[in-house]
């Protein structure tokens, strides 16, 4: 049934323009190739931990390391939200985790936000300008874009991770969760 699932999910990747195809990766094809037992990637949530708790959380993901962060001190008022930043040491973060692993700059990393656009591509482009060239990012994230129409509008409940038949949980993972308590 997974495979079956990521058949399908990897027809998605025809609709991507030609640049995103190089650096993007189907659900399906990230949570076998870590389920599989793929040494060389570094799969990473780059959600901000508090989303994660209110969203759910794929325990196949080695780590959290979030690549923007919640200003909870500033409102953006265009957008009716507190203000996201980039993490000042996310590289570093990366690295460290890479380091833990026995992995090189080399390994594949691959990153995962909610819907894919806002934090999972940029934070793998990022990566890749950063010196990391096999950076990716899951297409449509975890729980993919809101629906646009219909009595459904605004939920997000076509694809991504979560939507795809693959393994999460409403619990988070406090060992692989993003903590400023343990972190350096």
């Amino acid at each position: 049934m997974i495979k079956q699932l990521i058949l399908a999910a990897t027809i998605g990747l025809a609709t991507l323009p030609a640049l995103a195809v190089d650096i993007a990766v189907a659900p399906g094809e990230a949570y076998l190739r870590v389920t599989e037992g793929d040494k060389n990637i570094l799969f990473v949530d780059v959600r901000d931990p508090v989303e994660i708790m209110f969203v759910g959380f794929a325990d196949t993901v080695h780590v959290n390391v979030p690549f923007m962060l919640v200003d909870r001190s500033a409102w953006d008022e265009k957008r009716n939200v507190f203000r996201l930043y980039q993490n000042p040491d996310f590289i570093r973060q990366i690295q460290a985790e890479l380091d833990r692993r026995g992995l090189g700059k080399d390994a594949e990393i691959i990153t995962m936000c909610r819907s894919g656009s806002e934090r999972g591509e940029p934070s793998a482009a990022f990566l890749r300008a950063s010196g990391f060239p096999n950076a990716r990012f899951v297409i449509d994230g975890f729980q993919g874009p809101a629906v646009k129409d219909g009595p459904q509008a605004g939920l997000r409940i076509r694809s991504g991770w979560q939507n795809s038949g693959l393994p999460w949980s409403g619990k988070m993972n406090p060992e692989k969760m993003y903590r400023t308590d343990r972190r350096p």
